[in-house]
């Protein structure tokens, strides 16, 4: 395995927004290309890790990509800006990674045509925006017209969601501010940014999660439904939030530890390669 760090270079100027504090990074964990194994044309993953746009969870970031490394899928963390970072810093800089991760695809014996975006909470949410908001005037105007930052899936994982009655409070307004306008909100309740243009989407979340409630995920799967949008979609019992691997290595106290739930992974490592 080869891990290189990068350091994103974003126009934010270009988009209005305050390059003050922000310093995004992708870390690269390729799976080796030997002489004894050759070019396999492999998937990759960028993976978000959450943290309500306030901090980055690091039990959702390289732990995670050396899991994906190890199943034979090249993996970047990214490490988006946050701290109140107004909205679509995070998009932008989320779009840039895709971007390069595209355009370095051949180096790197990636599949261009199997690139996904993974996240985790608020990192579900930054997936979930690339996802659903690629396309827009806002994302393609600064990153560019082509296709190259959209990506061919998304992988979810304790999602925020919605802006609405069920959202995460600390996430929205980390990105939006305590009193935004009503099209503020409705951009970033993603549920209502599905469109015939949004990837196909793998999705888990715990029926008990107090923190970002289940709806946040019923109610984007429903959205997809309605748009035709293939979804694999995965609702354990209980398990609450932030369970991450759901295994000892990534657990911060033992109620994280689920054997059960743990099966998302190697789901998510099925669907990804059957695409």
């Amino acid at each position: 395995m080869s891990i290189i760090d990068f350091t994103l270079d974003i126009p934010y100027e270009k988009a209005n927004l305050s390059a003050d504090g922000c310093k995004p990074t992708l870390k690269a964990f390729l799976v080796d290309v030997s002489n004894e194994i050759g070019t396999r044309n492999r998937p990759a993953i960028i993976i978000c890790p959450g943290g309500g746009y306030e901090f980055l969870s690091d039990r959702e970031a390289d732990y995670v990509a050396m899991r994906y490394a190890a199943f034979g899928i090249h993996a970047f963390v990214l490490r988006y800006s946050i701290c109140s970072k107004k909205y679509p810093t995070a998009l932008l800089e989320a779009a840039f990674a895709m971007k390069i991760v595209r355009e370095h695809a051949k180096d790197w014996d990636i599949n261009p045509d199997n690139i996904n975006i993974c996240g985790f909470s608020a990192g579900g949410h930054l997936a979930a925006s690339l996802a659903v908001n690629w396309n827009k005037p806002y994302v393609t105007e600064i990153v560019g017209s082509q296709d190259i930052h959209k990506p061919n899936g998304a992988v979810l994982s304790y999602p925020v969601i919605t802006s609405g009655k069920y959202r995460h409070d600390g996430s929205i307004i980390n990105i939006i501010g305590e009193n935004p306008t009503e099209a503020e909100l409705c951009e970033v309740s993603l549920e209502k940014q599905v469109s015939d243009a949004t990837p196909p989407v793998f999705i888990w979340h715990c029926a008990d999660d107090g923190c970002v409630p289940v709806m946040n995920t019923i109610d984007f799967t429903k959205a997809l439904s309605e748009n035709q949008i293939p979804f694999e979609c995965h609702i354990y019992p209980w398990g609450g939030h932030g369970g991450s691997l759901h295994d000892d290595v990534t657990s911060s106290y033992d109620g994280h530890i689920n054997p059960v739930n743990a099966k998302w992974f190697d789901e998510s490592v099925r669907w990804i390669k059957s695409k």
